[in-house]
């Protein structure tokens, strides 16, 4: 292809291109853009041509004003920019995080005409950087244990309970009301001690016939009852050498209860159809929501099954117990929930904190989750707002007016003074703010728009 066809499709290509591309002339002033700039700023062509690139507020462009009172772009004193990460601000305020490049243009002489930027939007991948950095933060946290989230002092003392647990061969019971943890708290029994490397096998006891249940925890030989056709290994067996976890251990029928006691004193196990022990080795957990007391003086739980499974209580304390703990499971919730949700959510309204923390939660943690499950459904907005909680949550609007400042809050207050402080000392980069606190400038930026903190770095006047 000769010269001035080159000339002649020049448009095409780059407005094929998926960058961002804009050209300047030697003022600074736009004279040309491609059609991915449009899409990525949210201007049209006609909205930009003719004026100033400071529109775009890029955060990494330093203007310096000369003695005649021109405005040079930093760019013009002959500093290329190759691939520095920065941020745009969209037409509609919300930002857009790039890597620019950026050089001169000159004529034949050698004299500047312009410049030309190219425009990478890695919006996408600056977001799913900051929530997994949130994640690995979270996991560091001294707030949670094993992926179970609490500093309220009962949380402390399960997370100290569950630990020495651990350590011990003994049967573990965890009690707690429907929707606590308990599950969560059996995985992190098992994790944490020697027998992690061993199965963990999970039976809720509930959720079969006793004539299945007895089948599916200690298996069965061939011909053993009608549609037995082939011999099967139990839970137990799987569950050799690691940990079994019995689900809801109050609704075991009472010809179980005997089979279980037997595996707990002897060690052994045996398949329906078959009088053939089999030496098993497996630390039983159990887990109930109802009062095993009251069952035993209804005589549908054995005494002795009770006192065999109840060496190493652990309670789980309801969630109205521990309400301090809200914002940090919301908190855990939301980033969760928004690293597989694609809508551009930026967090919780206080208003909306004051309705979880006001609510009496009687699904405890389960509900909580199934609280932000919906609000991700039902809010369009940028932060969730208390009318897209669940209706028994929000209670037609009861929640509306925001109660008095709560201890819970003064996390967000020690946040915002921390951010202007290391603004402060970093003069207003955000990028050394941002390596003083220990986080990425995205979540600098962040912080700055949720507490509303405006801090414009100061650059000194040079001459000429």
């Amino acid at each position: 292809m000769i010269e001035h066809e080159l000339d002649r499709y020049w448009k095409t290509v780059v407005n094929t291109i998926r960058d961002g591309l804009m050209i300047v002339d030697e003022r600074g002033v736009i004279v040309a853009i491609n059609d991915a700039l449009e899409r990525i700023t949210g201007y049209s062509r006609a909205e930009l041509i003719g004026k100033d690139c400071t529109v775009l507020h890029c955060d990494i462009c330093e203007n310096i004003r000369c003695n005649d009172g021109r405005q040079w772009c930093t760019l013009f004193k002959g500093q290329p920019v190759k691939a520095r990460q920065c941020v745009f601000i969209r037409k509609d305020g919300s930002p857009v995080h790039a890597l620019k490049n950026a050089c001169l243009l000159r004529d034949d002489h050698g004299d500047v005409m312009g410049a030309v930027e190219t425009i990478t939007d890695i919006t996408e991948l600056i977001e799913k950087e900051s929530q997994l950095a949130a994640y690995e933060r979270q996991l560091r946290s001294d707030d949670s244990f094993c992926g179970i989230i609490g500093s309220n002092p009962a949380m402390r003392q399960v997370f100290e309970l569950i630990a020495n647990a651990a350590q011990s061969d003994a049967p573990v019971i965890i009690l707690g009301e429907s929707g606590t943890g308990k599950e969560l708290a059996a995985q992190a029994i098992h994790q944490s001690g020697d027998r992690s490397a061993k199965p963990f096998v999970k039976v809720n006891c509930a959720a079969f016939t006793e004539s299945l249940l007895e089948s599916e925890l200690f298996g069965h030989v061939k011909g053993a009852y009608t549609g037995a056709y082939r011999s099967r290994v139990g839970r137990f067996e799987s569950a050799d050498g690691g940990d079994i976890f019995l689900d809801e251990i109050g609704d075991l029928p009472l010809s179980t209860q005997v089979k279980l006691l037997r595996v707990l004193e002897e060690k052994i196990i045996e398949r329906v159809g078959d009088a053939t022990p089999t030496p098993v080795d497996v630390r039983i957990i159990t887990a109930t929501n109802h009062d095993l007391r009251e069952l035993i003086a209804k005589g549908t739980f054995r005494e002795d099954l009770f006192f065999r499974i109840n060496v190493i209580p652990i309670h789980l304390p309801p969630l109205r117990a521990r309400k301090e703990d809200i914002p940090l499971l919301a908190d855990a919730f939301f980033q969760k929930i928004r690293l597989k949700n694609r809508k551009p959510i930026r967090g919780i309204s206080n208003d909306a904190m004051a309705c979880l923390l006001d609510y009496p939660w009687p699904g405890n943690v389960r509900e909580l989750k199934s609280a932000f499950e919906y609000a991700f459904v039902t809010c369009q907005d940028a932060m969730i707002q208390p009318h897209h909680l669940p209706p028994n949550i929000y209670n037609g609007g009861a929640c509306q007016q925001p109660p008095p400042p709560r201890s819970a809050f003064n996390r967000q207050e020690v946040q915002r003074l921390e951010l202007l402080e290391a603004l402060e000392a970093a003069d207003g980069n955000q990028s050394k703010a941002a390596e003083r606190l220990g986080v990425t400038r995205v979540t600098v930026w962040n912080r700055m728009r949720r507490f509303g903190v405006q801090y414009k770095r100061t650059i000194e006047s040079v001459g000429e």
